[in-house]
């Protein structure tokens, strides 16, 4: 197909048998799958295509462009130096570190059971990064409210070296956990296949999705330490998109699983959700 209409490129290409709405694997052999002499197929354009792991590398890569902007940058931004706090320089470092093991992650870890996805989800999806966790949370973060001479640091909880090695600790556990259950996931999967199993290990007793769970502590010990508006925006609207992708990808596992997928876990949150 592909070779008669160059443009069609075989991630670009749909293939259901006439009637039916369910795609064809891949590897799946026509026979199988009920095509015979005389049958008819339909093909689907799904529009251009990207691949998953240029998307991550994408919309990972704005926050490591913005924030440094803002923080090294404050005179040209807010009109006059800023004197960072250890909560400013907290801050950052977690969210440089994040998103660097995201990238990292998407290079070295992560493996995905489909090589493309829409052109258009490229943008959907550096919305969120770039101006949630990009813009929105860097702009207010490392502006004069946040500062050393900021009433709403000095003398506050926020100064408190105590208070932020916690918060920072908290931060640290769920992002190698986090990093850990990406491990298991990946070690699930050999190389150049599409195979699933059922997770289990670290994580994985009481939950299906424990890397969205650990994600979610992770920037919620954000929000908490700094208190911002932003951190606790971003950290609601990605709790809630990965509360609705671990349903879905719950579903999926019992689906395929049927009986040998263990009852008790929850999609997300332990006993809750």
């Amino acid at each position: 197909m592909s070779a008669r209409v160059l443009q069609l490129y075989v991630e670009r290409q749909k293939l259901t048998l006439k009637g039916g709405s369910k795609a064809l694997e891949d590897d799946a052999i026509l026979a199988a799958a009920g095509v015979l002499d005389g049958s008819e197929m339909v093909v689907k354009d799904l529009g251009p295509q990207v691949s998953w792991r240029t998307v991550f590398m994408t919309e990972y890569a704005g926050p490591l462009v913005i924030h440094p902007i803002f923080y090294y940058l404050p005179k040209a931004l807010y009109g006059d130096e800023v004197q960072h706090s250890q909560l400013q320089k907290y801050v950052y470092a977690m969210v440089m570190l994040h998103f660097a093991k995201r990238e990292l992650e998407s290079v070295f870890v992560h493996r995905f059971s489909h090589a493309t996805m829409p052109l258009r989800n490229i943008f959907k999806n550096s919305i969120h990064y770039h101006i949630l966790s990009g813009l929105f949370l860097a702009y207010p973060i490392y502006g004069p409210t946040y500062s050393a001479d900021s009433l709403y640091i000095r003398g506050t909880l926020r100064s408190n070296p105590n208070f932020l090695w916690t918060c920072a600790g908290v931060w640290l556990f769920a992002e190698l956990s986090n990093l850990h259950t990406h491990l298991t996931l990946r070690n699930l999967r050999p190389l150049g296949t599409k195979k699933r199993a059922i997770p289990y290990g670290y994580g994985f007793g009481l939950i299906s999705c424990p890397n969205y769970f650990f994600e979610s502590v992770a920037w919620a010990a954000v929000a908490y330490m700094s208190g911002s508006w932003a951190a606790w925006l971003f950290w609601a609207v990605s709790t809630a998109q990965m509360m609705s992708w671990a349903a879905k990808k719950q579903c999926a596992y019992k689906k395929e699983f049927g009986k040998e997928y263990p009852r008790q876990r929850k999609a997300m949150f332990p006993f809750l959700f």
